[in-house]
């Protein structure tokens, strides 16, 4: 699709700008307190970083998908997965290197405070790892970057030709 294409069919609505205005930081702050809640209740990383990734998502609907990327341009993405990738390796070697098992966070001999800490840091890993990897797949489908891939009949009946 050209960009030409592209801008044709995004529609700019002052009624859904305003309501993504209001409504995105309160769903990013949930977001983050659903990360951070997961050592106590329900929740965790991987469902505040989806809701993380889905106010995101509000503002590229909102605003445009191509203003959004280039806001977002970058490695914005890319370093919030590693980030939260190194995050989640380090406190788990770390516990290893303390004589413990993989994330036991009681090797760390910080008592209950510490392992809560632990799980928390651990969640916001997570999280960082999921709503960099929604974002970025979000983006890398409305670019059309994938190709389809395949044997199947699909393109020999498209091209006239038939299945084995």
């Amino acid at each position: 699709m050209s960009s030409s294409e592209q801008n044709q069919t995004y529609v700019e609505s002052t009624i859904i700008m305003t309501t993504v205005r209001v409504v995105a930081p309160f769903a990013f702050t949930f977001g983050l307190f659903v990360m951070f809640h997961g050592a106590e209740s329900a929740g965790g990383g991987f469902q505040g970083g989806v809701i993380v990734a889905a106010a995101v998502l509000l503002l590229a609907f909102a605003f445009g998908i191509e203003s959004t990327r280039a806001w977002l341009d970058g490695p914005l993405a890319r370093a919030a997965i590693a980030a939260g990738g190194a995050t989640f390796t380090v406190i788990g070697l770390g516990a290893v290197a303390a004589n413990g098992a993989f994330l036991e966070y009681e090797a760390y001999n910080l008592g209950k405070t510490g392992v809560k800490y632990g799980i928390e840091l651990v969640e916001l890993g997570i999280g960082a790892i999921v709503s960099g990897v929604l974002v970025g797949l979000f983006f890398s489908l409305a670019q059309g970057d994938f190709e389809s891939v395949g044997g199947g009949g699909g393109d020999a009946d498209a091209q006239g030709g038939e299945q084995p």
